[in-house]
């Protein structure tokens, strides 16, 4: 709803890894392997010899397809590298290390071939709603595990080989994001109209007992999954706990632009809060036994329903934070924290921020609040309607450029407009229509800053930095 899934990166409605290694595949014979794009000054490559544009074959005779391999593999403390030189000649380089000590190799992107594409067709799927026009990176549907384990993008399974299956338990890259949406194999075929979704679910088993962490979400469309079905769900994957980690419900996205597409109802008061009623008696019975709960119902639900949010401590360490659930009660309380600690004095500031439908009412709540507070602050909170996707779009991560400026037309901005930390590309520069900070900037003739992600940078924002 603030952060996370709200916002966009060109392709995907979105873990880390830890340093930005990429890859670039080449073939080597018929073997896959990855071009070696630089060398670290002073590095353990520097000194053993390779070289640019050399190609990694293998580390201790294992083939490196990606960073998946690499960084698997990498961690021995003797190395064996096969490599191929840009001639096409041969060599070796044996290498003694630390264990988790760096070598030095640099890679030119992430995954060794295109990036794969989702081959479901899901009744929900928010990029068919996307109105035509926009760059065509949006229209991209990513179903890659390997952006799972590195980004922490959900995946389906049904692109997963039998052999990929094996890599990950081999490797034991965990946790794994599941996209569930039901436990209902035959429903799930119907939901993603792919013939192997209902299969795909056994993977889930398999992760399980190998000890894989899996965090899952359930993109929940009123009278298909929900009721019953929700029911089962949440029963059939709480039996693979505590590998199941987590369980986010979600509510399905409808945008104005549905034409051709599976008929959706949206979520309204009363359908909203039958599945936090839900949820709430399975969280009921399953932390009689088992201690603490693991299902959650996303904020938007809760704002649907009009119900008050849960509090910090029902969200046991935010799991689903990207996944909208827990975000509202996280913002208030880092914001009341920061502003507990934060010096009473007086300012001379006037500020705008822009927010979307769904998170107005608590920004508005947080800005009277540092009002309040910090003398001669002075915060006007405008409430964008999404006039690009539809007025059911309410979250702030999918407000646009020109929506910001038809919202504030006539508007005094007073010294800097803030807009919310999760409407701009992951490059940091541009709207989902394209405009860019620098035009938006000039359109309205004032300074626009982003927000940060949290509570306390939202004060700082607010305040300039006292």
């Amino acid at each position: 709803m603030l952060r996370g899934n709200t916002s966009y990166s060109d392709g995907v409605y979105h873990s880390s890894c830890a340093k930005h290694i990429s890859f670039t595949s080449v073939q080597a014979g018929e073997i896959m392997a990855v071009k070696i794009s630089g060398i670290e000054k002073n590095s353990i490559a520097a000194k053993k010899k390779i070289e640019k544009d050399d190609v990694l074959i293998s580390i201790n005779g294992n083939e490196i397809n990606d960073v998946l391999d690499y960084r698997f593999y990498i961690n021995d403390t003797k190395l064996l590298l096969s490599l191929k030189t840009a001639d096409g000649k041969s060599k070796l380089a044996m290498i003694r290390k630390d264990e988790f000590e760096d070598i030095g190799l640099e890679f030119e992107t992430y995954l060794m071939d295109k990036q794969r594409s989702c081959k479901n067709k899901c009744i929900f799927c928010f990029i068919d709603q996307l109105p035509k026009g926009l760059r065509k990176s949006l229209y991209f549907k990513d179903d890659d595990s390997r952006l799972s384990f590195l980004f922490g993008n959900y995946i389906t399974l049904t692109n997963l080989t039998d052999d990929e299956v094996q890599r990950i338990i081999k490797m034991h890259i965990s946790p794994v994001n599941v996209s569930v949406h039901t436990m209902n194999p035959g429903l799930r075929v119907k939901m993603m109209a792919n013939p192997k979704a209902g299969d795909a679910l056994n993977r889930l088993k398999a992760f399980a007992d190998a000890g894989i962490i899996l965090n899952t979400q359930l993109v929940l469309c009123p009278g298909i999954n929900d009721g019953k079905e929700l029911e089962f769900s949440l029963n059939e994957l709480s039996k693979l706990y505590p590998a199941v980690q987590s369980i986010a419900a979600v509510p399905v996205g409808l945008s104005d632009h549905r034409e051709g597409l599976y008929e959706l109802k949206p979520y309204n008061e009363q359908t909203a809060g039958e599945v936090i009623d839900t949820i709430d008696r399975f969280n009921e019975k399953f932390k009689k036994e088992n201690g603490t709960v693991i299902a959650y119902a996303a904020d938007e639900f809760y704002i649907k329903a009009n119900r008050p949010m849960p509090d910090e401590d029902y969200y046991n360490g935010y799991p689903q934070l990207d996944n909208g659930v827990g975000m509202w009660t996280l913002l208030k309380t880092e914001f009341k924290q920061a502003l507990e600690e934060c010096e009473e004095r007086a300012v001379d500031r006037r500020v705008t921020v822009v927010t979307g439908v769904a998170a107005y009412p608590l920004i508005s709540e947080l800005a009277k609040k540092a009002e309040n507070k910090i003398k001669g602050l002075s915060v006007n909170v405008v409430e964008v309607k999404n006039k690009l996707l539809g007025s059911m779009i309410t979250v702030s991560g999918l407000i646009c450029g020109a929506d910001i400026v038809s919202a504030l037309k006539n508007t005094d901005l007073g010294e800097e407009l803030i807009i919310p930390p999760n409407c701009l590309r992951s490059e940091g520069d541009m709207f989902l229509d394209d405009m860019t900070v620098d035009e938006l900037s000039e359109k309205l003739n004032v300074k626009v800053t982003q927000n940060g992600t949290g509570g306390e940078d939202l004060l700082r924002a607010l305040t300039g930095g006292i």
